[in-house]
């Protein structure tokens, strides 16, 4: 029995084993082949989620945007407040957009 690294997260794990105990892979009778498959699938779905996260913050952003600019407040109570809540709601998604951004980045390089 050797101890080799598990190819998910790379922590150590029996050679005999069917599954990470850390990450909880399940390796089976696959071939390398296939976990190698079943490790770029699960790399494509990640890089997947974090674009869409993406876009709903650029989605956020322009929503915000678009009432800083072309909201019309004086109908409101406190239109001071909806504006600023308005500029709050842009700057949200711009930060939220390139927190994204560096995520995306940085899943791509491992």
């Amino acid at each position: 029995m050797a101890i080799t690294s598990c190819p998910a997260c790379s922590k150590p794990i029996s050679d005999k084993a069917k599954s990470c105990t850390h990450c909880s892979t399940d390796f089976g009778n696959a071939s390398p082949e296939d976990i190698e498959r079943k490790l770029s699938y699960q790399r494509y779905q990640k890089l997947h989620k974090l674009q869409n996260q993406s876009m709903l913050a650029i989605l956020v952003f322009i929503v915000g945007a678009y009432f800083v600019f072309m909201g019309d407040f004086s109908s409101f109570d406190n239109p001071i407040l909806m504006y600023n809540l308005a500029i709050g709601v842009a700057a949200a998604g711009f930060i939220w957009y390139a927190i994204n951004r560096v995520r995306i980045t940085l899943a791509k390089r491992k």
